[in-house]
């Protein structure tokens, strides 16, 4: 299923709104770098592919502005490893 994110620069977070309830992904920037602080998904929205929206999302904004990524939310961590796609972002 496809979501619609959205993503607000000003709160560092890219979410998504479903049904009144609101999923989202926090991050910080700085020095080049994004870390995925963590992912926030109701658990009437958990097992749809919310959380996974919400990072592949990061993940291409992270790469259109040229950013490495540290995803210190497990959730994150563990999409990248799946996803090899995305191996590039990540900091060495």
């Amino acid at each position: 299923m496809k979501y619609k994110v959205g993503h607000s620069q000003k709160k560092s977070r890219f979410e998504v709104e479903i049904q009144g309830s609101t999923a989202y992904l926090e991050y910080v920037i700085a020095d080049g770098v994004m870390d995925i602080l963590h992912t926030v998904v109701p658990m009437e929205l958990e097992g749809k592919g919310v959380g996974s929206a919400l990072v592949k999302q990061a993940l291409e904004y992270a790469r259109e502005s040229h950013l490495n990524v540290v995803p210190s939310c497990p959730f994150a961590e563990t999409f990248m490893i799946r996803h090899k796609e995305y191996e590039d972002l990540l900091l060495s």
